[in-house]
């Protein structure tokens, strides 16, 4: 029996705690603007090295478009996060290298600069490890970031993802593929408790 994903259906829009995330749209202008300049802002590229380089609408909408493939045959899930209200793009989530055998994915987002310290990222990434844990029935969701990346670090553990050591020199050192850095390692099970969400937008 393969332990390759088949096809699946699309991924449904996710509502809670403020936003909205639908899947990324490749076609549309909009969606392609907001990806661009989410992966090209200095900040991001501070702590994220794209495998492809992403520089200009083409090469955004392409990504994009790799995304959707992802998205179609299961190993991965792509959402746009959005003020519930407005509408307004405020940044991404997304699971992936979902691997449905052992039943793990790894969850990575951003946020757009002007939505910074809103509590975005932590609301969107409590709304998407419920779905993938639950919806998904996946076991274990992965995330990782930078050593030094504080930010993320207190994101990932208001959500329950335990820190769970350091991978040496696991991911690409900014701006570089031939050169290596450090990694902190968080992991949330399925067993875990959810944390709860309160009025005032903290865990």
């Amino acid at each position: 029996m393969s332990s390759s994903p088949g096809p699946t259906r699309p991924l449904p829009e996710l509502h809670g705690h403020g936003l909205r995330l639908r899947p990324w749209d490749p076609e549309s202008r909009a969606d392609v603007d907001t990806w661009l300049r989410g992966l090209t802002d200095p900040e991001f590229r501070r702590w994220n090295t794209p495998l492809r380089p992403i520089t200009d609408a083409d090469s955004a909408r392409e990504s994009l478009r790799r995304g959707a493939q992802h998205d179609a045959d299961g190993t991965g899930a792509s959402f746009r996060i959005a003020d519930a209200r407005s509408g307004t793009a405020l940044g991404h989530i997304g699971v992936n290298e979902i691997h449905p055998v052992i039943r793990r994915g790894m969850i990575g987002y951003w946020v757009l600069p002007e939505a910074r310290g809103r509590g975005v990222a932590t609301r969107a990434l409590l709304l998407t490890a419920r779905w993938a844990l639950t919806e998904l029935a996946l076991h274990r969701l992965e995330l990782n970031h930078a050593v030094g990346h504080e930010t993320s670090c207190r994101v990932a553990e208001r959500c329950g993802f335990r820190h769970e050591g350091t991978m040496r020199g696991a991911i690409f050192e900014a701006g570089r593929h031939d050169t290596f850095r450090d990694a902190h390692l968080h992991a949330r099970l399925a067993a875990d408790p959810e944390p709860v969400l309160t009025a005032a937008g903290t865990v």
